[in-house]
């Protein structure tokens, strides 16, 4: 029996190490080329890898929870014979929810993938008999695993609407995590302690003991790139932060009427869409601010973006990611209202391939979403700016010379001073806030 040597592969964007988070096989099992063996976390992403051979499992070289670099050994399989590996060509396999298309393994399987971090409680959902709603309704409703009819119809007709299928799914959430746990329990809200459900072939940390005073947590993944990136960007970029308070009851006025036309029915509005679009209105007018300080071996210089690849910071269950929509600046409102609607799902599913997450030109993160009125958020790498959109709450506002409730949110952001200087921070700034006062700007 010829036995072979499976080796981490770097699996795109310059991968240099990984942590095994879970083996799906163990020795003696019989695998088959294409069967995927493992599950790594890169600093990206979840991904899957599919075994190049097929034979018998022997001896797995890497255990659960340790971080490997490419191209060390990772697991050797017993082959029958000496038949040649697969070719090293991208593998594919079947999307679940498409049977006839394929998706690169490791970039995501439509939900396939069985992972030790803790994942949103999968309900039943029931067949919603009587329950008014339109085919995407439902198929949002079953993506977030909401009972339809449980939920409070709030349309003209007594439809079921978009907004009260997230806002379902979003009370289900709170109340799911309500229950504070004991201490040493839990490490973060998505990294449970406890051991996998299958026995684990390979030995694995222990969890702390119940009345551990203090638990020390390995800094891997998603956690220790974050932590670099940030590190890097706040001790080699000069930020400069500022600050502006915004009217924005006309920006929550079109966002009304947006969610009412039936051009929208099947997408997401939130104001978050309206910021997207004034940002990249605001960009064309001070390039400088969608530009980045790059060092050179000829000496530093400054690389101007004709073009808007918008980040977009989401907290998701591996932690802070910041994919970003491509070319945002050659979109519609609707279709930037389904890019940004794309990117939350994928997110939130944990599905944010590393491609989505690189080439980024400038971020917006919405603090507001917490109930955060503003911040001075790190720059991302490899970009100028980056700009938070606070909470949006009604306030007292002086409208001709009278005090009225309006609805008031503050813009904040923080910019590398090497890049741009004060007066273009100021004019992008107050564009922003420009168009979120007035919306019709966006016409021109």
């Amino acid at each position: 029996m010829t036995e072979q040597t499976f080796v981490l592969p770097d699996v795109g964007e310059g991968l240099t190490e990984a942590e095994i988070v879970q083996w799906r096989v163990a020795p003696g099992d019989t695998v088959a080329v294409n069967d995927v063996i493992v599950e790594i976390e890169t600093a990206k992403s979840l991904v899957e890898l599919p075994s190049p051979y097929s034979g018998t499992v022997g001896e797995l070289l890497a255990s659960e929870g340790s971080t490997v670099e490419v191209g060390a050994p990772i697991i050797t399989i017993g082959a029958a014979d000496a038949a040649a590996p697969a070719p090293a060509e991208p593998v594919t396999v079947p999307e679940p929810s498409d049977p006839g298309g394929a998706v690169l393994v490791g970039y995501g399987t439509g939900g396939a993938v069985s992972s030790r971090r803790r994942k949103p409680a999968e309900r039943p959902v029931k067949a919603s008999v009587g329950v008014v709603a339109k085919p995407p309704i439902r198929k949002l409703a079953r993506d977030l695993g909401v009972d339809l009819s449980a939920v409070t119809p709030s349309g003209p007709a007594g439809e079921v609407t978009r907004d009260d299928v997230v806002k379902h799914a979003e009370q289900a959430s709170v109340f799911r995590n309500i229950e504070t746990p004991e201490w040493g329990t839990v490490r973060e809200e998505t990294i449970p302690v406890a051991a996998p459900a299958a026995p684990a072939p390979v030995a694995s940390a222990p969890a702390p003991a119940a009345d551990a005073r203090e638990e020390s947590i390995p800094v891997r993944g998603v956690r220790k790139a974050t932590a670099n990136a940030m590190t890097s960007s706040a001790y080699s970029a000069p930020h400069v932060s500022v600050w502006v308070d915004v009217d924005a009851s006309r920006t929550m006025e079109l966002v009304k009427r947006l969610k009412a036309s039936p051009d929208f029915a099947d997408v997401k509005i939130s104001p978050l869409l309206i910021m997207a679009r004034a940002v990249i209105w605001a960009l064309r007018r001070t390039p400088m601010i969608n530009a980045a300080w790059v060092d050179t071996e000829d000496g530093a210089q400054i690389s101007v973006r004709h073009y808007v690849n918008l980040g977009i910071a989401a907290a998701t269950p591996r932690g802070l990611l910041v994919p970003n929509i491509k070319d945002a600046q050659a979109m519609n409102t609707r279709e930037l209202a389904k890019a940004l609607e794309h990117l939350t799902l994928t997110a939130r599913e944990g599905k944010t391939s590393p491609a989505d997450q690189t080439g980024g030109t400038f971020t917006i993160t919405n603090i507001g979403v917490f109930g955060v009125d503003a911040g001075t958020p790190i720059i991302n790498p490899g970009e100028a700016g980056i700009i938070a959109l606070g909470a949006i709450r009604q306030k007292p506002w002086v409208v001709d010379g009278e005090v009225r409730p309006r609805w008031v949110t503050t813009v904040s952001g923080s910019f590398d001073h090497r890049v741009v200087d004060g007066d273009g921070i100021s004019r992008f700034i107050a564009d922003v806030a420009s168009v979120l006062e007035e919306p019709a700007l966006l016409l021109d």
